[in-house]
């Protein structure tokens, strides 16, 4: 019998240095996470949001400044949060000319967003933007089971193996941990849903990759 749960979706914090090569890893780990959560509907506008965001810190602040990215649920919205130290530098719309090569990325996570803005503190300014989940509850959660999230996370797994190879970014490394340990629980509620022993396979699986481990040159 498959047990009904709901897809916890806790609010988490990345620290960065604002690096245009970093944007490309943000990007990933965004969609991983809405895999996991369930919300893959709203992947590409939430990775854009992610890009522009941050892209208009590196823009307007500066290359390597410390920058903070929160993703969390407001009501039965995405709510992605980019925090900078700079009070000064506000992100604002601009009417950019066609033919111009910048000036756009407000406009676009205006155009993709449900609503957008600019929060200051003592010591930081947080941008931000919400993005309509369609949840069913206020709660930010759904009544599937945890084997809807392991499938979601099989799928970007099995595409993640098909395509090349790629020098592993320094935040790809910095939520690996965080995210494996989450991999394995869910994995576990959905061997023990669908009638296996988690226990057994946790066994299993130790056995495999101490053999993998002893047959490597």
């Amino acid at each position: 019998m498959v047990q009904e749960a709901c897809v916890p979706r806790k609010r988490w914090d990345l620290a960065f240095s604002a690096e245009p090569e970093e944007v490309g890893a943000l990007r990933r780990i965004m969609r991983l996470h809405l895999g996991i959560w369930g919300l893959e509907h709203i992947s590409d506008q939430a990775q854009l949001c992610v890009s522009e965001l941050v892209s208009n810190v590196i823009t307007h602040v500066g290359i390597g400044t410390p920058v903070t990215l929160t993703v969390s649920m407001s009501g039965t919205r995405l709510r992605i949060e980019v925090h900078d130290p700079d009070t000064r530098a506000l992100p604002t719309l601009l009417a950019a000319a066609p033919d111009a090569e910048g000036g756009r990325g407000m406009a676009l996570v205006g155009a993709v967003s449900d609503c957008w803005g600019v929060q200051l503190r003592a010591d930081r300014k947080i941008t931000w933007c919400e993005l309509s989940t369609q949840v069913p509850s206020v709660e930010g959660r759904t009544g599937d089971a945890r084997a809807n999230r392991v499938e979601a996370l099989l799928g970007i797994y099995t595409e993640a193996e098909q395509s090349s190879a790629s020098e592993p970014s320094r935040l790809g490394v910095a939520l690996a941990e965080e995210v494996v340990i989450n991999v394995i629980t869910d994995v576990l509620h959905w061997l023990r849903a669908h009638g296996c022993d988690p226990e057994d396979v946790l066994d299993q699986a130790q056995t495999h990759y101490e053999a993998q481990i002893d047959a490597r040159p």
